[in-house]
């Protein structure tokens, strides 16, 4: 059977509203909310621009994911839906998820591929979620826990597809335009769409100066392809850059991005871990590769954009051991 049997949720849908990004700064977590954002001097110099890190890996789940998972699970409970819910993710949003779940008692199984992070994984399982392991990679685990909704009756969320997961990650936006100065640009880590669609759908009515270029791994181009076509794109997807290794783009978030990016970028996988080593030295923090993907952009746009002053959403820092050893 196709999506349309799925049960669908009532009141929240694909739109994503300015106001409802502003309501979201109310009403998430306070956990999640107000991430340090600052000008790290050793890596503007590296860069040779004043670059504004925003740091979304200093909080319960290391990564941006719990400021949309938590407002959905708001308006989910408002709408008084008490379904187990299902969704797939390569560790950061079911993390997030289950996050939210657990601090209101709701029953949530997580979809995600065998060969994903397994300090992710034991992250999900910690915080109360029911894991699922199949598939050779994200898309898979996707198709299955799609399936897996239907059979049983539960609520199946798809990362990309809803509007108040976008809303919650458009908080971050919010927090950047706070600042006296706007941003010439904004890099940001582009997976399934809900973070670059979220902060475009904020700063194009806040601060329409700011350019919003979406970062791809090389490895994994799908978005890009689709951003260029204006329609879902399949690609393959073989980067390390799990958080936005997509191979089967969503509809919506495609749709959304013609009013929401300006650029999409490619950077390559050895320029991701590059720059996850420069964070280490000049920053101290631990960012995993499509965190760094915003970064790695910025460097290599320094020959095609004459910028001043450019943000970029460090989206998460959950390496594993092995990981930290090898590209650290």
């Amino acid at each position: 059977m196709g999506r349309c049997d799925i049960p669908m949720l009532p009141i929240v849908d694909a739109v994503i509203s300015v106001d409802r990004i502003e309501e979201a700064a109310g009403l998430i977590d306070p956990v999640f909310l107000h991430s340090p954002q600052f000008d790290c001097a050793p890596l503007s110099d590296r860069l040779g621009v004043e670059t504004i890190l925003k740091v979304e890996t200093v909080n319960p789940i290391r990564s941006f994911k719990g400021r949309g998972a938590d407002y959905l699970l708001h308006r989910l409970t408002a709408d008084k839906d008490q379904r187990r819910i299902v969704c797939a993710s390569a560790g950061n949003f079911g993390q997030g998820m289950a996050y939210a779940c657990r601090s209101r008692g709701r029953k949530i199984t997580v979809f995600a591929a065998r060969n994903a992070n397994s300090l992710k994984v034991e992250r999900m399982r910690t915080l109360g979620a029911h894991i699922e392991l199949t598939g050779d990679d994200f898309d898979e685990a996707k198709d299955a826990a799609r399936e897996h909704a239907r059979k049983n009756g539960d609520l199946y969320i798809e990362d990309g597809r809803i509007g108040a997961i976008a809303e919650g990650a458009g908080t971050i936006a919010r927090e950047l335009t706070e600042a006296k100065e706007p941003l010439d640009a904004v890099f940001v880590p582009l997976g399934n769409g809900s973070l670059v669609n979220g902060i475009g759908t904020w700063l194009k009515r806040h601060s329409p100066q700011t350019k919003i270029i979406a970062v791809c791994a090389q490895d994994s181009p799908s978005m890009a392809i689709s951003f260029e076509k204006g329609e879902p794109a399949v690609a393959p997807s073989t980067s390390i850059a799990d958080g936005i290794a997509v191979r089967v783009p969503i509809q919506e978030a495609v749709a959304a991005m013609q009013h929401t990016v300006d650029e999409v970028m490619l950077v390559p996988d050895d320029e991701m871990l590059a720059w996850m080593r420069h964070l280490h030295t000049d920053a101290g923090l631990v960012i995993e590769p499509a965190g760094a993907a915003g970064i790695a952009a910025i460097a290599q746009s320094r020959g095609h954009h004459k910028f001043a002053r450019v943000g970029a959403i460090l989206t998460g820092g959950n390496l594993t051991q092995k990981q930290m050893e090898e590209w650290l």
